[in-house]
């Protein structure tokens, strides 16, 4: 499979990549709610293809990815906070870009507040001073928008690097790596994107170690894994369908705002 050569451009895109094999796959907790998951089906005609790049995947995670988040795991609470915090931020505008598109205009002013006082209050978003004022944070992106627009999951697809997709979401995260809401004219910017994608590869793998720990003692680590993320994603979808912010769905009051 030949990579789109928009999504190596640059170092931080090359970071991103290596988050969103553990974020894409399996970081992503479910929605608080008592209503239950959402119902969800597989489609996976190319199981045997899709096996194959799962083992050069987890070969990554497992000699790379998953040591480093494990001493990432032992700092401090305060400074994992931190870098929790200063990724989350710097992600905020493709949240607010989503929820836009996704006609949720309130879910959209919550984005956009929360970026302009973490990002001036918060010390660049260090500190998470719009949840301090109960402005929680919800997450958006483009796989989500395009279920909220009716576009069908289509197969499942085990992209390098990139981990366990439907063939919608996967179109979503190439589309999400490619945007760059902060432009390209400041080096300065630039950095700080590098800095916070890096967070987020460590970040996210350390969040998500309870989870893929427990994922690797059923019998089937793939199917484990890929299930596991097709739930997720059915249940984003329902969230973002919904509409009200920090609801899913609609009947189900109280689900998760913060993921």
């Amino acid at each position: 499979m030949s990579t789109p050569p928009f999504a190596w451009c640059s170092a931080r895109n090359t970071l991103l990549a290596l988050s969103l094999l553990a974020a894409g796959g399996c970081s992503q907790r479910p929605p608080a709610s008592a209503c239950g998951p959402v119902a969800y089906q597989i489609s996976d005609p190319a199981e045997p293809a899709n096996r194959a790049v799962f083992a050069f995947n987890r070969s990554v995670d497992d000699y790379l990815l998953a040591p480093i988040a494990r001493g990432y795991s032992a700092l401090p609470d305060f400074a994992r906070q931190g870098v929790h915090n200063f990724a989350a931020n710097f992600a905020e505008p493709k949240v607010f870009v989503n929820d836009v598109l996704q006609g949720n205009g309130e879910r959209a002013m919550t984005s956009l507040t929360r970026f302009i006082f973490n990002t001036t209050l918060g010390v660049a978003g260090l500190v998470d001073v719009s949840g301090k004022m109960g402005l929680a944070r919800h997450t958006s992106d483009f796989g989500q928008t395009f279920a909220v627009w009716h576009i069908a999951d289509g197969p499942i697809v085990e992209l390098p690097l990139l981990g366990s997709h439907n063939l919608r979401d996967a179109g979503g995260t190439l589309l999400g790596m490619a945007l760059d809401p902060f432009g390209d004219n400041s080096d300065t910017v630039d950095t700080l994107g590098n800095v916070a994608t890096a967070g987020e590869v460590v970040d996210s793998r350390a969040e998500a170690l309870p989870i893929t720990d427990r994922l690797r003692t059923q019998p089937d680590y793939y199917q484990a894994v890929r299930d596991f993320t097709a739930q997720q994603r059915a249940d984003r979808v329902a969230e973002g369908k919904a509409g009200a912010p920090g609801t899913w769905p609609t009947s189900c009051p109280g689900a998760h705002a913060d993921e």
